[in-house]
């Protein structure tokens, strides 16, 4: 519960400062695009779990 607020907050924060310092967003700007990162995401997790 604590780590996935910290991990909100920490998102934001990232989000806010990149806005603030006019740094472009490490992150894709289409939906589809963060549909990608989380699919792959859940693969490496997902691998992990089952390979080691």
């Amino acid at each position: 519960m604590m780590a996935g607020a910290l991990g909100i907050v920490l998102a934001l924060g990232i989000g806010v400062g990149c806005r603030l310092l006019d740094i472009p967003l490490p992150a894709p700007p289409k939906l589809t695009g963060a549909l990608l990162v989380l699919a792959m995401t859940a693969g490496f997790l997902l691998g992990e779990r089952l390979l080691g």
